[in-house]
């Protein structure tokens, strides 16, 4: 039987299966007579469609939602917080039963977050955490762990020895923490590597170019980029040119399409792949238990490495 790269994630990968920690301790109750299975609305805020990444969470999230039967609004922040601010607000004065929220930023989500909760509106984060208020589920990968392999692979990839530059994503995101966390972390296991640039690039294929191209300029012979997610490492690969796969090796986080495609190219060593359509469907699956006041509180899905080794399971 021929698999998906994201079932054969769900069979390879480093963590077997989800870890699901604790549950919310909330007692709402649905509107609906099946309790979220009878054409409740739910709100899907994501920070970016812009993105393959969020898209791939979407349409998981909008396949979970026709199979349970449940409505589900897609609003699309563009990567502006205030923007997002007013789509939570729009959701907290309509008829949604629940709300999804993949923050633009963590921080500046909280005051719209805490009036969904003051609204008794159940609220679920997906990919990114939300700081300074009540969420009833977290669905995330583990941003921390896949951090840490990204160091090993791109260690490995380099000898264990030279310098390297590092692309961050989107200030304020918790992805963007934890993966950077993690990475440092990993990192202080190989004493011969030297980080001697680090800037962000939002997570951006675009910006990633022209900030790489600007790092290159005064450090032009590092050996190694880490890039947060899989777009800025594109971007990364695009601003090395021929360097790119051969004096440079480039680790990318996320493990989308053109991400595989770059691994079977040979420019791009490895990804930490990701399941986005899986973390939209637990989205929607988690928002309509948490209508019924039985979300799980802490959801993870796991992460695989993907290199040119086993890329052929990925397609």
């Amino acid at each position: 039987m021929k698999f998906s790269s994201f079932q054969k994630i769900a069979t390879v990968g480093v963590v077997a299966g989800l870890v699901v920690l604790g549950t919310a301790g909330c007692n709402r109750t649905s509107g609906g007579a099946a309790g979220g299975a009878s054409g409740d609305r739910i709100t899907l805020a994501l920070s970016t469609l812009n993105n393959p990444f969020f898209v791939e969470v979407r349409n998981g999230a909008q396949a979970e939602a026709k199979k349970l039967g449940v409505q589900l609004d897609v609003v699309d922040a563009q990567n502006d917080s205030a923007q997002q601010a007013n789509q939570l607000q729009t959701a907290s004065a309509g008829s949604t039963k629940a709300v999804i929220v993949n923050p633009v930023d963590s921080d500046a989500v909280g005051s719209s977050v805490k009036a969904l909760n003051k609204a008794d509106i159940p609220v679920v984060a997906v990919d990114r955490t939300v700081n300074g208020a009540d969420v009833d589920s977290f669905i995330a990968s583990d941003n921390v762990a896949g951090g840490e392999q990204a160091a090993t692979d791109l260690a490995k990839a380099i000898g264990e020895k030279g310098t390297i530059l590092v692309l961050q994503g989107q200030a304020g995101t918790s992805a963007s923490r934890d993966r950077g966390q993690g990475f440092a972390e990993g990192l202080k296991q190989y004493p011969g590597i030297t980080v001697v640039g680090s800037q962000t690039a939002n997570f951006d294929r675009a910006t990633a170019l022209d900030v790489t191209t600007n790092l290159l300029q005064a450090h032009p012979d590092v050996n190694g980029v880490f890039a947060e997610n899989d777009e800025m490492a594109l971007g990364a690969i695009k601003a090395l040119g021929s360097k790119a796969g051969s004096s440079v090796k480039v680790v990318g986080f996320d493990g989308e399409a053109d991400g595989i495609k770059a691994i079977e190219d040979g420019t791009l060593a490895a990804t930490v792949a990701q399941q986005p359509a899986k973390l939209g469907a637990l989205a929607v699956e988690q928002a309509v238990d948490a209508i019924k006041g039985k979300a799980k509180k802490t959801v993870q899905v796991p992460v695989v490495t993907v290199t040119k080794s086993n890329v052929a399971d990925f397609k």
